[in-house]
């Protein structure tokens, strides 16, 4: 561009040929200021927290998923057996549970008389199985006493057969069992740091153990966690969306995905319990999102990802756009440029929130009269705005990306305004990624599919407990002690809204 000065042309009409070059230079110039400032401002935001574990964190995680995946296989190959003390040829190698824990024992007597003969019973001896059990705060072990007696008349033998628990043969009660699954997949405690939590009360669980404990809890769960899947399928209305995890594949890490699909009624007073429901993958194709849903038929609130189209269309499910990721791309020109149309934008799209949080809580009939009334002359005049201000911009600035965007949009989220059962933003299924986006800080990686797939059975009851106002833990010491006994047909009986906390 020096080089041009130097030479400038007397010509006229020559001058002017020059500066037009000049004039569309520096716009091109310009653009890619922009460009770049845009990007930078992103990476900027972006980089907080940490950045890097150690290459042994990354071993533990791998082996964890690994052992999980194993420990649900054997659990299912278990599952239904006629004979599960024969059938559970695992080997052990245990260590005495310490003497200086504290002892509770439950005895469990077949009575004072024979069943066979109505003579009077006489010990003879008695079983006793030690079970590892956490009550919050503390261990205890748990000893359950069957004594062995035999009949004084008729020398008959009887003993009362060991309850159901939930890992055959195994030491963990069903406390504990909830206090390792809450702490990974809620406290986002990876299983070696339990490991090492527990040693300091004295306590040898190896991580080994854990992962195996693990990997059966959720093998048992996962009837609970396909019956709220089911659920979030039958409401007239669901939130969608998705995060990557990373997992390990051979020998390198590749980026899968963790679906949710919630189901919440609670802003419009509906009478369905809220729940949400994970599914796994190990990678981002659309026929994930179309296989989790096949056949629903409702409305699905989600983002612009393409993943989703496959779902929309006649005789299928209608789509509810989302307001905040159109608002999240002015925010973002805002704060990296200043610029005062993304100002506007925000301040108008301000106006739509402040109609829906007085539309909150209230029965779906009111949220439509009061959205007619105000939500949609605003919804129609940011609409005819953002067309205005369109041709006024350059087409190629980022200002100019995002009012495209909004305008391809805002009509698939007017549904709104005409049903009260519909929300502005997805926000509600976002919140319910933000466990695995804590999560996964932590233990980093999935080893493996089978690990993945324990995560979204416990993330899918933890979650929902959660919104149901309920301690995830103590809900799941509860299902734990009694799942094995439940009839596949009776599940709804174990979901957190049946729970009544004793």
């Amino acid at each position: 561009m020096r080089e041009t000065f130097k030479s400038l042309p007397e010509d006229p009409a020559e001058l002017r040929a020059v500066s037009e070059l000049l004039v569309a230079e520096v716009k091109s110039q310009a653009y890619q200021i922009e460009k770049l400032k845009n990007e930078l401002a992103g990476h900027r935001k972006a980089r907080f927290g940490s950045k890097s574990e150690t290459m042994d964190q990354l071993a533990f995680d791998l082996q964890e998923d690994a052992e999980i995946e194993a420990a649900a296989a054997q659990q299912t190959v278990l599952t239904g057996e006629a004979d599960d003390q024969a059938t559970d040829k695992r080997s052990h190698n245990r260590a005495p549970l310490p003497d200086h824990l504290q002892r509770q024992d439950e005895i469990i007597s077949p009575g004072d008389t024979c069943g066979d003969c109505g003579g009077a019973l006489k010990p003879l001896g008695e079983d006793v199985t030690q079970e590892l059990e956490y009550v919050p705060g503390h261990f205890v072990v748990r000893r359950i006493v069957r004594p062995r007696m035999t009949c004084t008349c008729c020398e008959a033998f009887a003993q009362v057969e060991l309850p159901s628990r939930p890992i055959n043969r195994g030491r963990p009660g069903p406390g504990l069992l909830a206090h390792v699954l809450v702490g990974k997949y809620c406290d986002h405690l990876p299983l070696y740091r339990q490991s090492e939590i527990y040693a300091r009360e004295k306590v040898d669980l190896h991580r080994s153990t854990l992962t195996d404990w693990v990997g059966r809890s959720t093998t048992l769960l996962e009837p609970l966690a396909t019956h709220i899947g089911k659920l979030v399928r039958a409401g007239p209305a669901l939130f969608a969306d998705d995060t990557p995890v990373k997992m390990q594949a051979k020998g390198r890490a590749q980026t899968a995905r963790l679906w949710s699909y919630v189901r919440d009624e609670r802003p419009w007073c509906g009478q369905a319990p809220p729940c949400a429901w994970y599914q796994f993958s190990v990678d981002r194709k659309g026929e994930h999102p179309s296989s989790h849903l096949k056949g629903y038929q409702g409305v699905i609130h989600a983002d612009g990802f393409t993943g989703f189209n496959g779902l929309f269309g006649a005789d299928r499910a209608s789509e509810q756009a989302c307001m905040v990721h159109v608002r999240r791309k002015f925010v973002d020109i805002y704060e990296s440029e200043g610029s005062v149309i993304a100002q506007q934008a925000i301040k108008r799209i301000a106006s739509l929130y402040a109609v829906e949080k007085e539309a909150r809580y209230k029965p779906a009939e009111d949220r439509v009269a009061l959205r007619q009334e105000k939500a949609k002359p605003i919804f129609d005049d940011l609409e005819a705005w953002l067309t205005l201000q369109l041709p006024k911009i350059s087409g190629k600035s980022t200002l100019a990306a995002a009012i495209r965007y909004a305008l391809g949009r805002m009509p698939k989220a007017r549904a709104y305004l005409e049903d009260g059962t519909l929300e502005l933003d997805n926000n509600i299924c976002e919140r319910s990624i933000r466990p695995v986006t804590l999560g996964r800080k932590n233990y980093l990686f999935m080893g493996s599919k089978g690990g993945g797939d324990a995560a979204a059975v416990a993330y899918t009851l933890i979650e929902t407990c959660r919104m149901n106002k309920l301690d995830p833990e103590a809900w799941l010491t509860w299902v734990l002690a009694r799942v094995s006994d439940q009839k596949m047909t009776q599940l709804e009986d174990l979901m957190p809204w049946n729970r009544t906390p004793e």
